[in-house]
């Protein structure tokens, strides 16, 4: 796998990179940004390599990102070759409750915001960026197919939602002749696998690529943290540990002993920590493009370096079953002896891959959508 190897996101025909160039910290408002020059070097360097793929919001930075990323683009007359995914759900007007949610209104009102910082007639994907618990998934669809109708989007997806939301969107989606939903943006990383009970079979069945946000855990799988090294560990989540918001969370035991064994394997393959925790991340069933953020040169350069080497088996067993999540129900009860009581005690599964032989159709029956 490599930069320039592209995959169609989800069940779609929008080619992308594995991995995104994420620019929340294009812009010095937040804490830990970058600079004008820095974010533009980090840009050429990450579509100097192959990439194609920029996620951000309107929100980053205060729409500084968003600004910076347009200008990046037109400076260089790259418009047609990179794909812009961006995104809406926050308030930036305090007082103003429409001014932010997922309803008609503040859909319609944040698209226009982003096409002119943007500097584009088009946003080639448009994601709800969280989930307000209050606006019914009928009216983000139907708001959604507005916009690709229009020509102001063309790509759609979803971040930060419940599965069932997601599901009941899609579901939505496909019964109404609306454009399906083709990405689910999730926080995915060795410390954080919930995804796997829900949303990987998800997208999986139903045509969403995996768009993974904090492969390395707001880094504390960077190698900044090091229960080996005294003192190691000055870096965002030190500065955001007493934030309320659970992305920033991540100092438990549990997760030291993550930390201990992703070093211990990093050291045995000669690699750094973040490669490996990146290219587990890649390498994960239903991921589509993993998100990759940088505030300096070096970061960005070494994780373009995440998908340039396989971690061998016996080490990547090892790393699977420190980060395992413990089962809680309903899975918990989907074990082999509950399987046994079904099926009568003999093995029941699936074909393995490969066992249904692949149509070649021709003619006019050739484009037709057997999912429709």
């Amino acid at each position: 796998m490599s930069l320039n190897n592209y995959y169609t996101l989800g069940r779609s025909g929008l080619r992308v990179s594995p991995l995104a160039l994420g620019t929340m910290t294009f812009g010095t408002e937040w804490g830990w940004g970058t600079d004008p020059a820095t974010s533009k070097t980090l840009f050429d360097t990450y579509v100097d390599a192959g990439g194609n793929f920029i996620d951000t919001a309107d929100l980053y930075t205060n729409g500084t990102s968003e600004t910076l990323v347009g200008e990046f683009i037109r400076d260089r007359n790259l418009r047609d070759k990179i794909v812009i995914a961006t995104k809406f759900s926050y308030n930036g007007e305090p007082g103003n409750p429409n001014a932010g949610g997922n309803g008609r209104k503040n859909i319609m009102r944040a698209v226009e915001g982003s096409l002119k910082r943007l500097n584009t007639d088009y946003i080639d994907l448009y994601i709800l960026h969280t989930w307000d618990r209050i606006t019914p998934a009928q009216e983000v669809m139907r708001t959604l197919d507005d916009l690709v109708s229009s020509g102001k989007v063309r790509y759609v997806g979803l971040s930060d939602v419940p599965a069932w939301y997601a599901s009941r969107a899609q579901t939505i989606a496909e019964l109404r002749g609306y454009e399906r939903l083709c990405t689910l943006q999730l926080e995915y990383s060795l410390v954080e696998r919930n995804i796997e009970n829900e949303f990987v079979p998800l997208g999986t069945e139903h045509g969403m690529g995996i768009m993974v946000w904090s492969p390395l855990a707001g880094g504390l799988l960077s190698g900044k943290y090091r229960p080996s090294e005294e003192g190691a560990g000055e870096g965002r989540l030190e500065m955001m540990k007493g934030s309320n918001n659970p992305a920033f969370q991540k100092f438990t035991e549990k997760n030291w002993q993550i930390v201990a064994e992703l070093e211990t394997v990093a050291k045995k393959i000669g690699r750094s920590m973040a490669q490996v925790a990146v290219n587990w991340s890649a390498n994960q069933p239903g991921v589509a493009s993993v998100i990759i953020g940088a505030t300096k040169l070096h970061q960005l350069q070494d994780n373009l370096q995440a998908l340039d080497f396989t971690i061998p088996d016996e080490l990547l067993v090892t790393l699977n079953q420190v980060s395992a999540s413990t089962p809680t129900f309903p899975y918990s009860f989907f074990g082999s002896e509950i399987q046994s009581m079904i099926h009568g005690g003999v093995t029941v599964g699936a074909k393995p891959e490969g066992y249904y032989p692949k149509i070649e159709t021709s003619g006019t029956a050739a484009g037709v959508d057997s999912d429709q």
